[in-house]
């Protein structure tokens, strides 16, 4: 997966809303449902949403399937905004010794 694939599945306020539900604690859609205040249909494709960028995995337990979140699905991410912050680090600390240099 890519950070792409974490950020667009992340971008839904209600679709996050449930990742950070499974990120607390694992459950099944019944439970998901009630939380995230929509159908039981939307959940779902929620949950494939999540499925297909590696944030969410399923296992089945008697009838149902209890939906945990995956987070090292977020790796990517992580690695993007770290990358990302080195960059912003990078370029503060060389504005500052140019403004050292200019300073002197």
């Amino acid at each position: 997966m890519t950070y792409q694939d974490s950020l667009t599945a992340l971008a839904d306020p209600t679709r996050r809303s449930i990742f950070e539900a499974l990120v607390r604690e694992s459950q099944p859609v019944g439970a998901l449902t009630m939380a995230a205040g929509v159908s039981r249909p939307a959940v779902s494709q929620h949950l494939k949403v999540l499925k297909e960028a590696g944030l969410v995995v399923a296992k089945p337990m008697g009838t149902s399937n209890i939906y945990y979140a995956q987070q090292q699905g977020l790796e990517p991410l992580r690695r993007y905004l770290d990358e990302l912050w080195e960059d912003v680090l990078g370029a503060f600390a060389e504005e500052i010794e140019r403004e050292n240099k200019d300073g002197d």
